[in-house]
Parts: C-alpha cells; structure tokens; sequence
C-alpha cells in the first residue's frame, strides 16, 4: 500500500520547503549576472501545500510495482522531461564536482523547474544517480514566450494541397491519414504567458509536445548557473558534461520502441515511428513527416524531407540512366568498334606495342575483345544525351527542393523563423580561453572576447593540418598508381609464361586486373584516412576555439568535405583526365620517377577504368556505410547493457533503459549530411561515365532512409529537438557540385570517351558511305618502327616483326615528320574543346532558364502564408476587442456601484440633517 513512512516524509518535507523559502528570500537580491540569470524566472515560492499533495498520493504509490515505462515522478502525475545522470567521483575531483552539482541543482529549482533525484542504491549497476527534472506550466508558458514557440489559437479552414492527378496508384505507398497527419492544420500564433485564453488549451499537461518540453527545459540547463570559478561565473550543461560532472543529460523516448504504452504514460510516439517508419519491410511507404518533425524537432526533420526529396527525384534520373545502359546493353554486340576489335582479321592481324619495358611482349588487338564489348555498355552515342539530361536534372533538383523547403516552412510555421540561440550560445571552451572581455554592441554587455593575434596560430595550423592530409592523399594515389604499374609488368609476365592461364587471359588481361586491385586498394586506404582525419579535424577545430556552436559547425564542415572531397574523388579525377593523357610513345615514353612507365588507356579508351573506379568507390563506401551505422551503435548498445545488469532484480526503469542507449551527439546529423553530399557528387560529377550510378544510389537510399530511422528510433537516446527551417551551408556546396559537375561531365565525355574520335571519323575521315564506322579502329591506331625501340625497353628475344601499332594519332615512320601528331590529332583535340564549350553553354543556359522559370516559393504557398497572416492579425485583433470591452463593461459597471453608493450616502447624509 505505499511507503510506510509517508507521513514523516510529509512533514520533513514541509520542514525542507520552509527552509527553501526561507533561502530564496535571502538570496533573492544577490545577483549572479545579467547574463546568466536574464531568463531565470523571479516568481513567488511555489507553497509547500502543492508538494505535500503530491507525497500524499504516494500513499496510494508503490515503487517496486512502477512501470518500467513510466516516464512520471515517483507521484505518477509529474512528467519527466528531461534526466541527469552521474557518477560519485570520489578519486577525482570528487569534492568540487559535487559542489557543483548541488548549486546548479539549487538553481535550476530557481528557476521553477522540480527535481527528483534516483539514489545509486535504486540503479541497475549500482552506481549511477539519476536527477529528473520536470518543468511545471509557469517554466512552460515563460520559457514558451521568450524562444517564440509558436502555438496553435484556431483550427485552419485552408483544405491541405489538392491530391496529385492518378495519386489512386500510389496507394500502397501512402500512410494511414491519422500516422500522416496526426493532427488536423492550425492558424498559430507566438506563445504568450498573458493572452493564454487565445490559445487552444485543452489539457495543460499535453499541450506542450514533449518536443517543446525537452527543448525548453534544455534552453534553462544551457544557460543555469553552477558557481565562480576563477573570477568568472560559470554556467551550462554542457560545461558540467565536458567536466564529467554529469555523465550524461538527455530527454527520455516516449516508451520501448516495440509496444505500446500502458495508461497513465501518454501515446507513445516512439512506436508508432517504429511500427510506420523504422521498419525495413515499410521501405516503399512514405514517411511520416509531421509525426518525426514532433517527436524529434524541426532540424531532424528537415533532414529525413531533404533525404527523401533527394531519393523522389533520384528515381527519374536512375530511369533514365537505366534505359542508356539497356541501350548499351541492346547494341553492344551491333558496335563497329568492338566488331572490328574482336574479328580474327582486323584486331587479330594488328600487334600491338608492348604495355611496359622488357618484360611485355607484343600482343594481339583482339585480346581486348571482351573489355571492348563491356565499354560500349557505357561509352555509346547515350553517353552525351545523359550527360547532358543530368546537367539538367540537377536544376530541377536543386530548384524543386527550394519549392519543397518553402513549402516545408509554412507547414512547419518556420516563415519567421530566427537562428536558434543554442547555435549562437557561447561555447564554454571558447570562453575558458577568453582572457579579455569587449562590450557587445547589440547587448550592450560585457563578452569574452579573443583577440585574431592569439587565435592566428591556431588557424595556420588548422590550415596547414588540411593541406599536409590532403597531400597525403594525393601522395597515397601516388602509390597506388606505382602499385598498378608495378603489378601490370609483374601480371602481364606470369600470364605470359603460364600456359595454364591462357583460357582466362582474355578475360582477365593485365589492364582489367590492375584496375580492379587498384581500385580496391584505393578504397581502402580511402577508408584509413578518412577515420583519423576524422578524429584529427575535429581535434585541429577545438584548437581553433570557435566563438559559437554555429561557428565549430562551420569550421568543421568546411575541413570535412573538402578533405573527403580530396580523399574520394581525387583518383576519379585522376582516371579521368589525367591518365594516358601524357603517355608519349614508344620508343620515348614518360616515366613516374625515372621508373614506371606512365598508364596507358586501354585501345577503347579509359571510360571503362573510371567505371570501376566509380563502381567500387561509390558502392563500397555505401555498403561499409550501412553496415557501420548498422552494426556499430547495436553492439555497443549490447555491450552496455551487458556490463550494466549487475541486479535483475532491480528495477530498470525508463531512465535507465534509455542511458544505455548510444548518444546521437551534436555532430550526428553533420555526417548524415555528409555522406548524402559525397554520394551526390558520385552521382553527378562523373555520372556521363557510369549511369547506372542514380539507381545505385536511388537502392542506398530507399536502404538508408529505414536504416537512419531504425537506429534514431531503437538504438540511440533521444535527442534534444532543435529548430531550423533549411539544410544551411549544405545547400550552397549543392550548388557549388551543380556548376562543377557540368563542366567535369562535359570533359568526362570529350577526353575520357572515345565519343569525340567517332564523331570526326563519321564525318571528316569515312571513306566507306555504307559503313561509316568502318576502319575506325585502324584509323585510331599509329604505327611505329620496331627498329627504333631502345635496348632497354625491347621486349626479351627476338621477334619475326617490323612495326607494331599504338593508340594515338601520330605520323608513320616513312613522315618527315615521323612520330610527330598529324592533322587528325588536332581537329580531334579542336573538336573536343568546341563540344565542352557548346555543352557548358547549352547546360548552363537551360540551368539559368528554368531556374529563372520556377519560383522559389510556389504561388499556392505564398497565398496560404498572406491567408494565415491575415487571420492570425484578424483572431487577435478580436480577442484584444472582447478583452477590453469586456473590461471596459466591469470598470463601468463598478463605476455605476460606486456612484450609487455615493448618492445613497449623500441621500442619508440629507435626510439625517
């Protein structure tokens, strides 16, 4: 039947209250800071009457038979919003830790907010206390009013957008309404502590979303005061937590992910997420938006729209690239080029020069016939349409999702939006360097302040840190390019001199094999790298001591992709334009330090390298990808709570269930965004050689969007909700990889395909009006004299032979000018220049058309947006109306009373005289 003790609890608990107030009133005029203590709630003592209610019912209360997930204080009414948690320090530190906490305990119930605190001895592990925290109406309705949350005064009579035409077929995609939209659309208005009977409040306990709550409650822990140390005041959780203070602070999930809640507990929002979201067999389901926007806030959200946005218009373009590749696929065997390669009288009857110095021999041109085939399937007269459709594509990408982010500010009521003050918050490190302090001219207060003279070293630093680690990549592809040629003579000799491998040479022929090994080599060390950048870059950011969270995020996102954009695509570029570019020819070749011979392109060109390197760049890195975001934060999870549960027996309640959950950080969404960024310059950077990239991309991210969800939803803690009405510095690198890939595309397809070469030999060098094509592959191939070779780089013994033939459009040895490039070279090259300037033109022209075209707010919102103004203003403006006639009615009323009271007194006065 409860405790058996209450009733002494009852009263020493009213002793402990009266002591409170006793203290506040003499504290109470001792002031901690203007800044600190600015939003810090100066009401009366909350009267001991109200918690003795609340011990009282825990006559009716039973601990031991507490749901595990619950998420109320001990009485069962009090809602949990939010939990700290620690561990007696008694080693380190111990003494001033505990100081601290006590006085920033003691503040936060300044403030209003109501404490509860878990004994060690009530912990699974024995070890951990946890301090709940609950915020009453009065911190709600205050905290409401000074972050502008806006709240809902009347149900909208805007219909929501009208059902697209034949949306009946999409019917197994769509949610059920009441998981898709599980509240009806309001006109809302900012919060205000004083107009409350404007608002829709129904239940003062659900009025807030809890979202709200641990936002709010989060924004007082920001900014609550724990001490001076040092001659400075102290303030903020977050400082506690990088001390080890507190271990951890975070708000709790609504429930287990897999049930249910049980009265009195509230709906649990965490599994419906999981039933309708989070679940991989709901992977073709839409999401539902508006639930994860409440569950989680606004910037979480925004980042499953723009994931899922971004995964809508992938479809088209995997469509599209789908049917190049079916095309390739359908005229592959109808090439001319790969026809001429694979007969036994044209690519049989050409020797070609030996691929490396003494230990290659000649070989026959149709020993490439199966690499020659697989080219076409990705270097074909489709290569430029795509090319091209995807310059386009990428504007309307870029232009649909501002529609889209408009669209989402409205629903979301982030039109006014203003940059959230955690993001502009002083970081506690940056102020623990501060020896100065300057007047801010917005606030007219005191503020830490560095001067650029002591934080110039650290920014040389960081600077060179970035260069030295990018030039480690460039020295690392390095490598690996002396690897491949290193391995080419060494595979190329032992094909040569074992017969057993005859059957598999024209399959797996030295260029193949090196570019596969390569490419996975490549990745790699693509992977090594990037983990310690990634510890290093975030350490080399600390160092620079950024002013503000918002500026550490900056900071930080700028060395993160530029060295990511260095680590994974440098050796994309590389194939691209730069290997066998510089070859020279036999006889005078160029040569990586004095050693290995330059790479060579195989005779159909080297689009088909850069489509392995591609494939196996962008595919692995997606698969590691979900298996680390997978796998990783699951074990650990496992692995916590296995060295927790030291007692069975004991309770392991919602607080403690979510403590053994991983920490989402700070930091999560940025590598989110991270990932969806690099991914993006795969599919648009060197896409004109690989189109079946969209829908590689299009399978990750149908997999991603389950896999983010799952691991939000089950295996991390929940985060603080945070607002934000855009993907910020994202979009502008969007942009920035937009430009760039027209032009990278552009040359992908004039340099790297064997589509320019074509071209002129169709229309200036054809000699046969059948068959234009034919002799193409003579005609790409210069001869050179045997004779001439040097000693050193001959092949070993001797060979019946005269001449051989290498790929390049040079003069015969009989020339004058023998060795030298003929005219069909430079109208080649003169071909090439004009179509990269035509197509950048024609792309860049239509991108600035259709981003002309398309409006970044659509009509419909914009009139939805005047619509809710309007009636916002008209709904106040009458509720200010009735407020003062209705004052005006009592005032004059009172008014009436009172002169009737004066002339019955003056009557009385009269008739006595």
């Amino acid at each position: 039947m409860g405790d058996p003790n209450v009733l002494e609890m009852v009263q020493e608990e009213e002793r402990r209250i009266s002591r409170e107030v006793d203290y506040t009133f003499n504290t109470s005029e001792q002031s901690l800071s203007s800044r600190e203590t600015s939003f810090l709630i100066n009401e009366e003592p909350v009267p001991a009457k109200r918690y003795n209610l609340f011990l009282r019912r825990r006559l009716m209360f039973d601990k031991d038979k507490q749901s595990k997930d619950s998420i109320f204080f001990r009485d069962g009414i009090r809602q949990i919003d939010f939990v700290l948690s620690y561990v007696d320090d008694v080693k380190k530190d111990g003494d001033t830790k505990a100081e601290r906490r006590k006085e920033f305990e003691e503040n936060l119930r300044k403030t209003g907010l109501e404490l509860e605190i878990e004994d060690k001895m009530n912990s699974e592990d024995g070890r951990t206390y946890f301090v709940k925290i609950h915020a009453p109406w009065e911190v709600l309705v205050t905290y409401a009013e000074v972050l502008g949350i806006k709240m809902p005064i009347k149900e909208s009579d805007i219909p929501r957008p009208e059902t697209i035409p034949f949306s009946f077929l999409l019917g197994p995609l769509k949610l059920a309404r009441n998981v898709k939209h599980p509240h009806p659309e309001y006109f809302t208005a900012q919060f205000s502590r004083y107009r409350q009977e404007l608002f829709l409040i129904e239940d003062k306990s659900s009025f807030f979303p809890s979202s709200s709550r641990n936002r709010i409650v989060y924004y007082i822990l920001s900014r609550c005061p724990f001490g001076t140390e040092d001659g400075k005041k102290r303030f903020g959780i977050e400082r506690l937590l990088t001390s080890h203070t507190y271990s951890s602070a975070y708000p709790l999930h609504d429930g287990q992910y897999w049930k249910p809640s049980e009265p009195p507990n509230p709906v649990n929002e965490r599994y419906i997420l999981f039933k309708n979201w989070a679940r991989f067999s709901y992977f073709y389901k839409e999401q539902p938006l508006d639930l994860i926007r409440k569950y989680y806030g606004e910037k979480i959200g925004i980042y499953f729209v723009f994931l899922g946005f971004y995964t809508e218009m992938l479809f088209l373009a995997a469509m599209v690239g789908l049917t190049c590749f079916i095309y390739g696929l359908l005229s592959m065997h109808n090439s001319t080029s790969s026809i001429e390669i694979c007969d036994p009288n044209v690519g049989g009857q050409i020797i070609m020069c030996p691929l490396c110095d003494v230990v290659c021999d000649y070989w026959r041109l149709n020993s490439t016939c199966w690499a020659s085939k697989i080219s076409h399937l990705f270097d074909n007269e489709s290569t430029v349409f795509f090319a091209i459709f995807m310059g386009i594509w990428v504007t309307l990408f870029l232009e649909f999702w501002k529609q889209r982010q408009a669209r989402l500010e409205y629903e979301w009521d982030l039109v006014d939006f203003e940059e959230e003050q955690q993001q502009l918050q002083l970081r506690p490190e940056f102020e623990a360097m501060c020896k100065h302090r300057k007047m801010n001219p917005v606030t007219k207060e005191m503020e830490p302040y560095m001067p650029l003279c002591t934080r110039l070293p650290w920014y040389f630093l960081s600077g060179a840190t970035v260069t030295l680690w990018m030039a480690l990549v460039v020295a690392c592809m390095v490598a690996v390019i002396a690897y491949r040629l290193s391995v080419f003579a060494t595979f190329a000799s032992f094909v040569e001199s074992e017969t057993s491998l005859k059957s598999v040479k024209s399959v797996l022929t030295p260029q193949i094999t090196t570019a596969l090994t390569g490419s996975c080599l490549n990745f790699i060390i693509i992977l090594i790298l990037n983990f310690f950048y990634e510890k290093i870059s975030a350490w080399i950011t600390k160092m620079e001591i950024p002013r503000t969270y918002q500026e550490y995020e900056s900071s930080l996102t700028l060395k993160m992709f530029l060295f990511q954009f260095v680590n994974f695509y440098s050796s994309c570029f590389y194939v691209a334009f730069f290997k066998g570019k510089f070859v020279g020819y036999p006889g005078k070749y160029t040569y990586l330090f004095n050693v290995w011979r330059s790479e060579e392109c195989d005779p159909g060109g080297c689009l088909i390298e850069l489509t392995t390197q591609l494939t196996i760049i962008m595919t692995g890195k997606q698969i590691f990808g979900n298996i680390q975001e997978a796998i990783y934060p699951l074990v650990l999870n496992w692995w916590r709570r296995r060295k927790a549960r030291t007692n069975s027996e004991k309770l392991y309640s919602r607080w403690e269930q979510d403590h053994d959950l991983e920490t989402f950080g700070n930091l999560g969404l940025f590598y989110e965004y991270l990932e969806t960024v690099i991914q993006f310059g795969f599919v648009t950077l060197f896409v004109a050689s690989f189109p079946l990239a969209p829908l590689l991309a299009l399978l990750n991210n149908i997999l991603e969007i389950r896999v983010d969800a799952w691991k939000l939803t089950t295996q991390y803690r929940r985060p603080v909700a945070a607002k934000a009405h855009c993907i910020g510095v994202w979009q502008d690198i969007l942009y920035g990889m937009a430009v760039l890939s027209v032009a990278s595309n552009a040359f992908i397809v004039a340099f790297t395909s064997d589509i320019i070469p074509r071209l002129v030999y169709y229309y200036a060098y054809s000699v046969n009006a059948t068959e234009p094509l034919k002799g193409y592959i003579n005609n790409t191939l210069s001869t050179f004299l045997i004779a001439d070779l040097p000693n050193n780089t001959a092949p070993m013994g001797k060979r019946d032979l005269t001449t051989c033939r290498y790929k390049d459009y040079r003069y015969p040895p009989d020339h004058e000018l023998k060795y030298f490039h003929n005219m069909q070279f430079w109208h080649v090259l003169a071909a090439k220049m004009t179509f990269i300037i035509v197509i950048e033109h024609v792309v860049f022209l239509v991108k600035f058309l259709l981003a002309w075209m398309i409006p970044d707010v659509p009509k419909d919102v914009l009139e939805r947006i005047k619509r809710e103004k309007l009636m916002t203003v008209k709904i106040l403006h009458d509720f200010e109306l009735k407020k003062l006639t209705d004052d005006l009615r009592i005032g004059s009323t009172e008014f009436a009373k009172e002169f009737m009271i004066q002339e019955n007194k003056a009557q009385l006065a009269k008739s006595t005289i």
